[in-house]
This record gives structure tokens, sequence and C-alpha cells, in this order.
């Protein structure tokens, strides 16, 4: 009855005779002491300690589960949109292209891979069970998902775009007369610097936006800003080891890079931190919106 009308039932035994209610639920549920062989074999959790409490404990964990699966996705697919944006817009602009495939495949390394695994290990929403049920033929975008990996893919594209430009118009080049200055020693300079800051730009502002994606609504204080120790320290060792490839000679020469001003390290990382502080903003604007609703 509880099915017919589209209810996710699940169903408690621990004899024979529960066996085919357990068989036909949608989630079933054996006792691990008292139960039968029949029951625990028909089932797909098994209680070993024979407490119904574990059950909402079991709920709880997997909807962390699920939660921090969607946070590494949509983090992965903001990061990578970011880059799409970067290339394709220079491309589609005839400019020069922003980033070398070298750069790129090091933040893939980097700046993506690490705060995805820290995020997929995120101590989740202690606030979880207060949720309503996800409906399970909701979409995996539901809920704004969709929208915030779009939104933080042109953010953080279009800032490595603006720190690229930046760099070349710091040594007076902009794309109008860069036509007439290819191939000149001065220029290669200025193009060398100018993807540099790009480079950091997005590598730092995808360690940055991990930050925000650990909870749609609550602030990065409300969740805890160093309660996930694993993000915190996947963050600091990019940003070090970001650092590290551009300060020292070899890795610069193989990266491309050059070693930015004190003022242009600034400007990078404000840039960089435009993409939290907006997604920030946006869920202040969301919470209130849900009280008003409430």
């Amino acid at each position: 009855a509880f099915k017919s009308h589209g209810n996710i039932v699940s169903m408690t035994g621990d004899g024979v005779n529960d066996a085919p209610s357990l068989k036909y639920a949608d989630i079933r549920v054996a006792m691990g002491i008292t139960g039968t062989d029949v029951a625990k074999g028909a089932s797909d959790m098994i209680l070993t300690d024979d407490n119904f409490s574990t059950i909402v404990h079991a709920i709880e964990e997997g909807r962390n589960i699920y939660n921090n699966i969607k946070k590494a996705v949509i983090f992965l697919l903001s990061c990578n949109l970011g880059e799409v944006i970067a290339i394709f817009f220079s491309i589609l602009m005839n400019w020069p292209v922003p980033l070398h495939a070298t750069q790129i495949l090091w933040i893939n390394l980097i700046t993506d891979s690490l705060p995805a695994i820290s995020l997929g290990m995120d101590p989740g929403d202690h606030d979880v069970m207060k949720q309503s049920p996800r409906n399970p033929k909701e979409s995996f975008f539901a809920r704004g998902a969709g929208a915030r990996a779009i939104l933080g893919g042109l953010l953080i594209g279009l800032l490595t775009l603006g720190a690229f430009y930046y760099g070349l118009w710091e040594h007076n080049y902009t794309f109008s007369n860069i036509s007439a200055s290819l191939g000149t020693k001065e220029f290669k300079y200025a193009l060398s610097y100018a993807r540099t800051m790009a480079f950091v730009v997005l590598a730092a502002s995808q360690l940055f936006y991990s930050l925000s994606m650990r909870s749609s609504t609550k602030s990065i204080f409300q969740v805890g800003l160093f309660k996930n120790k694993y993000l915190i320290g996947s963050i600091v060792l990019g940003l070090f080891l970001q650092l590290l490839v551009i300060s020292v000679p070899a890795f610069a020469r193989a990266f491309g890079v050059q070693f930015l001003s004190i003022n242009d390290w600034g400007l990078v990382l404000v840039f960089a931190l435009i993409p939290l502080i907006i997604n920030e903003i946006i869920k202040i604007f969301m919470r209130v919106a849900k009280k008003k609703k409430e």
C-alpha cells in the first residue's frame, strides 16, 4: 500500500515468515543476532547489533555519502568547465591560448584531483536528517546543482581570461596589436608572464572554490572552516606546489612560467577569491529566501 503511493519502503524482519515481505520491500533489513538465515539471505542490510537506531545512523551515513559524491562531481565539472571556457573563448576570438598543455595537465592532477578526493571524505552535514527524503527519480543536477556547476565554471574561466589579458596589458600589449608583435622577444616574455598569471588564477580559484562546495546552502563558517582537514591540507599543498613550480627555475622552464611581481601576486589572489565570495553571497540570498518561505 505504501509503495503504491510512491513511497520508498523499508522492512525489518528476523523470521522465515518475514522473508516474503523483505523480498518485496525496497530496502530489506534483517536482524543479525536473532535473524534466521532465510531472513538474512533476503535482506540488503543486516543489523549486527539488532538495534533499530542503527538504521537511522545508516540512513544518515548514506545521505552524507551521496552528498559527498555530488560535491566532488559538481566541483570537478566546475573546474573543467572553467578550463574549457578559457581555452574556447581564446580560440573563438583568435587570441593566444592562455595555458600550455602541461599547465592544464598539472591543474587536472593537483588542483582538481586533491580537493575532489577531500570533498569525497567530507565529515558531512549534521543536519542532513532534517531534510526531506530525496525523490529517487530526481536528477543528479536538481536543486541548483547544475546551475552551481555552470556558474562556477563561468567565473573561473572568465577570471582566468581576465588575468591573462591583464598580464599582456601590463606589458603594453592588447589583443588588437598582438598580431604586429608576434615572434618578438619582448612579446614572448609578455605572453609567458600573462600565461603565468592565468595559470595561478585558474589553479588558486579552483582550490579556494572547493571550500564553498562543502554545502549548497550553508556558509563555509557554518559548516566549519577547518572541519575537513583533508580539504584544508589539499588546498595548502596545492598552493605550495603552485608556488614551487613558479619559483624553482627548472620547473619554471618546464612549465613556461615567470615569477610574478608582488603586486601581481596580490592581484591573482584577489581574482582567485572571487568565485568563492560570489558563491557565498548567493548562499546568503538563498537562506534569506528560504526563511521568507517558511
